[in-house]
């Protein structure tokens, strides 16, 4: 039996967590705060950390022009300015977005001179980077308890990952009541963001007992949730939502995930969906190419009855409630899959698709109806 395991981030849940656990945040003299324009305020997290700081006496400096898909530019203009304040210490709070962007802040806050395009090549020895803490306000991306940060490229078309053993959060505080003032649509797209990696990991070559276990207790609680049909999500559900995904992101720190992530990140680039929903798009040819294969039927069918469904019940809802309706040329077609062919990710699975079957895929969904 596979044990594999490995996860140095403290994870401290619950609401009020941060107030319970200030002197947590004592990794430093000043920190840096990553967030976007409006999340970490709305949520009341800023607010709850700036205090905590201040009651601790530690300085701090906030940037907040992270934006979705956080450019690698941008990131590197915050660890420069996280460089010149003196920062020793980054604090991500927002959805996957600051929390990526915080990550790559504070590879770059330890190696000031380097070319942003230098954080991916394997021949630079980096400096460690900073500290992190992550403060997630979303209930779908799991990256306050994984190492990677999915960072977009200057060329704004691809996306790349970041990741070292630096770059695992020292701590994470979890607190449900940060997503309270999520708009619905925007806790539907993180949930299916959450649900996919439960299921993805689940069905990798990678996993392990652990990170079995985190998917299915994961996807069970997200799937008893969005399967009510709910008009509107209690605090109850929220709370839910938030453990599953937690344990979701940790399923991935130990397997990655699987095809329905690149395949999805041409969508969001171009095209403006929402990951998560970006990724569920994918859900029924994502579950129907792997019952191709014997392991892959077996697992997925134990995945659905662990969540006390059906492969073919999750094939048509999860697609039903991302909402994604494009249409593409068959030019548009191949522009799309070809920034994202080259992916690790579909060797992730237990059946591993082609090329041709990348863009069968496309044209199934998306395809132009010709006249």
């Amino acid at each position: 039996m596979n044990l594999s395991f490995f996860m140095p981030t403290r994870v401290l849940a619950g609401r009020g967590v941060i107030a319970q656990n200030a002197d947590r945040l004592r990794l430093g003299r000043h920190a840096l705060l990553v967030t976007g324009k409006s999340s970490a305020k709305r949520s009341g997290a800023l607010e709850d950390v700036t205090a905590a700081l201040a009651a601790l006496g530690i300085g701090y400096t906030v940037f907040d022009g992270i934006t979705e898909n956080p450019p690698l530019l941008t990131c590197f203009e915050a660890g420069q300015i996280a460089a010149d304040a003196g920062a020793d210490f980054v604090i991500g709070i927002g959805g996957g977005s600051p929390m990526d962007a915080a990550k790559a802040v504070a590879a770059f806050a330890a190696n000031p001179t380097i070319q942003p395009i230098e954080l991916y090549d394997p021949e630079k020895r980096l400096n460690p980077s900073l500290p992190i803490v992550a403060i997630p306000t979303t209930s779908g991306t799991g990256s306050e308890v994984n190492p990677y940060a999915v960072i977009t490229l200057p060329d704004g078309e691809r996306k790349k990952t970041f990741t070292c053993d630096a770059s695992w959060p020292r701590i994470a505080f979890v607190d449900p009541k940060y997503t309270d003032t999520l708009p619905y649509g925007t806790t539907v797209s993180t949930a299916l963001d959450a649900f996919a990696h439960a299921m993805e990991s689940y069905l990798s070559p990678k996993s392990s007992a652990f990170s079995e276990a985190a998917a299915l207790f994961a996807a069970e609680r997200i799937w008893d949730v969005l399967s009510q049909y709910p008009d509107a999500f209690t605090p109850d559900m929220r709370d839910t939502l938030s453990a599953a995904s937690t344990a979701a992101g940790m399923a991935i720190s130990v397997t990655g995930t699987g095809f329905p992530h690149p395949l999805g990140y041409s969508l969001t680039l171009l095209d403006g969906i929402p990951h998560g929903r970006a990724c569920a798009a994918f859900a029924e040819d994502y579950i129907t190419y792997n019952e191709k294969d014997p392991v892959g039927k077996e697992r997925i069918a134990r995945f659905a009855a662990a969540c006390g469904t059906t492969p073919k019940v999750m094939k048509t809802y999860l697609p039903a409630l991302a909402e994604v309706e494009l249409c593409f040329t068959d030019a548009e077609i191949e522009r799309r899959v070809a920034l994202v062919e080259g992916a690790k990710n579909y060797q992730n699975s237990p059946y591993v698709i082609s090329g041709e079957e990348m863009r069968a895929i496309y044209k199934r969904l998306f395809a132009k109806k010709r006249r």
